[in-house]
């Protein structure tokens, strides 16, 4: 009995160092745009960086999962999710009614205001309609941004961009009245030296929720369990202080925004 019972543990034990290895070994592949700093940029040198990159290398550590990063161009990062490209989309895209038509999301892992830029001579005084009248707004195409933009400020010309590097070029090189963009996203380029040469925040737009969502989550395919898997694991480091650790590298307030919203 002794014997029998020995083997039985050492082969349970076997299992179990089986089960470890095989869900260390397991890899999730992560899309990302690469275009959208101090979220997730690609250096000249080929390396991603920035809050999304963190964050995500902090959940797969958290899953106990190894994560390989892909990058893609923003407009077509969720048909290239749905062929199979990549497991997920991790890239600061927002939580819309309208995209879970096509994927699954997790729960939110951050949640910022909108807000508008323009040349430092510009007459623009608030972020309103009528204050943007007759303008020429840039703002990333496929964004829930560009859709506020479009919904919104009806007389105002809406100029798409593939990405917010060549919409802020175009408005330092005064080809734009005003840009609307993420507020950290905007402070980061104002923060550069071109932004600070050319540029200045005109003020932040309170969020549409029913356009702009809850907060940016993680993208899955449809009926993937792994949007459940990213939830839980959020919430994981929020609870153990690594979501604050890398926060911190970034931002000086909580960019997860109001709990439960």
């Amino acid at each position: 009995m002794r014997i029998a019972l020995k083997l039985a543990l050492a082969a349970t034990a076997a299992m179990l160092a089986i089960g470890a290895a095989q869900a260390q070994e397991r890899t999730i592949k992560i899309g990302t745009e690469g275009a959208y700093p101090p979220f997730n940029n690609l250096t000249a040198d080929g390396k991603l960086e920035g809050f999304d990159i963190d964050i995500g290398n902090a959940l797969c550590e958290q899953m106990n999962v190894k994560c390989e990063w892909v990058t893609q161009d923003w407009d077509g990062i969720i048909p290239a999710l749905q062929a199979g490209k990549f497991d997920a989309i991790l890239a600061s895209m927002s939580i819309t009614e309208e995209r879970k038509k096509q994927v699954d999301f997790s729960e939110k892992y951050y949640n910022t205001p909108p807000s508008i830029a323009a040349p430092k001579d510009s007459d623009i005084k608030g972020v309103t309609k009528e204050d943007l009248a007759g303008k020429t707004i840039g703002v990333q195409g496929g964004t829930t941004h560009f859709n506020y933009s479009e919904k919104t400020y009806t007389d105002s010309e809406i100029k798409p961009y593939p990405t917010a590097h060549e919409m802020h070029a175009d408005m330092a090189n005064g080809r734009l009245d005003a840009i609307n963009d993420d507020i950290i996203v905007t402070q980061e380029f104002l923060d550069s030296p071109e932004g600070q040469a050319c540029c200045k925040l005109i003020g932040t737009i309170t969020p549409v929720v029913e356009i702009h969502g809850p907060g940016a989550g993680i993208a899955v395919r449809k009926g993937d369990k792994l949007a459940d898997e990213f939830s839980a694991a959020i919430k994981a480091i929020r609870a153990n202080g690594k979501y604050k650790e890398i926060n911190d590298k970034y931002f000086k307030f909580d960019a997860y925004g109001a709990e439960g919203s």
